[in-house]
């Protein structure tokens, strides 16, 4: 079996990384994001990227890091508020930007790691979001069609791994990691567990190995709030 797990961040990326290349990232606001690896891919210099991410990080963290360095020629996302840096950067025309209905963003990573080149959907006809792009009726309503979205590279972030490179993630940073750990040519996985194989009952596994092509542990594990809201406890 070929061995799957690096020692860390640096040696998993090495040989993958070049300019222009596309990246998925996964992770939905600061829940599931690859935080490990994204330091190395701002570390490595490379340049005009094309990002896929639900969003683009908060200030400081994530994807955010990529923004700073303007290493991100273009991002291909859901949601981009909370973040003051690329609302400045798309403002100044310095990065382009394909935004996604959510729902809609998800199937194109799906679609791309089935090999389904294009389907249709109802939401966004009538809006920008179907400028340039063919619409058809089927019984009696009309739907867009949208196109797959595959990646040079995909990095998501799971809770553990075996050795043979299956995924479990736990709880909502389970999102967008699953679909893009199917659709980038080569995955990279980083977790807080690596367990032998045999370890995980089969119907447990979320990601399965197949997809995976390199794992580490990962260095950094915040669990950030992106907005923490709270009140005051009521008197007993």
């Amino acid at each position: 079996m070929t061995n799957k797990i690096y020692d860390g961040p640096k040696a998993a990326l090495d040989g993958l990384l070049f300019d222009g290349m596309t990246i998925m990232s996964g992770g939905f606001g600061l829940s599931g994001n690859p935080e490990s690896l994204i330091p190395e891919i701002r570390d490595s210099g490379i340049k005009g990227i094309t990002v896929i991410s639900n969003n683009a990080g908060a200030d400081g963290f994530g994807l955010w890091m990529l923004l700073q360095t303007r290493q991100i020629k273009k991002m291909i996302a859901s949601y981009v508020g909370e973040n003051k840096l690329f609302e400045q950067q798309y403002l100044a025309g310095e990065l382009e930007l394909e935004l996604n209905p959510q729902g809609t963003l998800a199937e194109r990573i799906r679609a791309g790691g089935a090999g389904i080149p294009a389907f249709y959907t109802k939401t966004g006809v009538g809006t920008v979001v179907a400028e340039g792009k063919p619409v058809e009726e089927f019984e009696g309503q009309l739907y867009v069609r949208e196109t797959w979205l595959r990646a040079d590279l995909a990095i998501v972030k799971a809770w553990k791994a075996d050795t043979a490179g299956n995924l479990i993630y736990r709880r909502t940073a389970r999102n967008f990691n699953p679909n893009m750990a199917t659709a980038g040519k080569v995955t990279v996985a980083e977790v807080e567990e690596i367990v032998p194989v045999g370890s995980f009952d089969p119907d447990t596994i979320h990601t399965p190995g197949i997809y995976v092509d390199r794992v580490i542990k990962s260095t950094i594990n915040e669990k950030r709030i992106e907005k923490l809201t709270e009140r005051k406890r009521e008197a007993a």
